[in-house]
């Protein structure tokens, strides 16, 4: 079955203290939504903030450039990420949906094209 990346975008001030207890139980249902509908979570997690990020930028010359802060300058980052599996983007749009509203936050659908092989 194919895996979809499902990206939050919160804005660049996004304080984490602010998600309070009715969202994590809000989550929580939703995680469990999903596996009751078969939907295999392979990775859920909020990030930190954009501030604290670490860019890797490739130079011509082949070195690659470390900075501080986000690769692109934005009012909003990605915030939180999971990896589910699931039949086709339609679903995974479905689903990524639900966890918008949850989240309080919009977002982003991408299937995950290359995978290495587990031998």
């Amino acid at each position: 079955m194919p895996l979809y990346l499902s990206t939050i975008q919160l804005p660049d001030n996004f304080d984490p203290s602010t998600v309070d207890e009715a969202m994590m139980r809000d989550m929580a249902a939703l995680g469990q939504e999903m596996e009751a509908a078969g939907v295999v979570t392979k990775f859920a997690g909020g990030l930190s903030p954009a501030s604290s990020a670490k860019s890797l930028r490739f130079q011509p010359d082949g070195d690659v450039l470390v900075t501080d802060g986000p690769y692109v300058e934005a009012k909003e980052h990605v915030g939180g990420i999971s990896i589910v599996e699931c039949a086709d983007l339609d679903e995974a749009v479905a689903w990524a949906l639900k966890g918008a509203k949850v989240c309080r936050a919009s977002g982003e659908v991408r299937e995950i094209f290359f995978q290495p092989s587990a031998e």
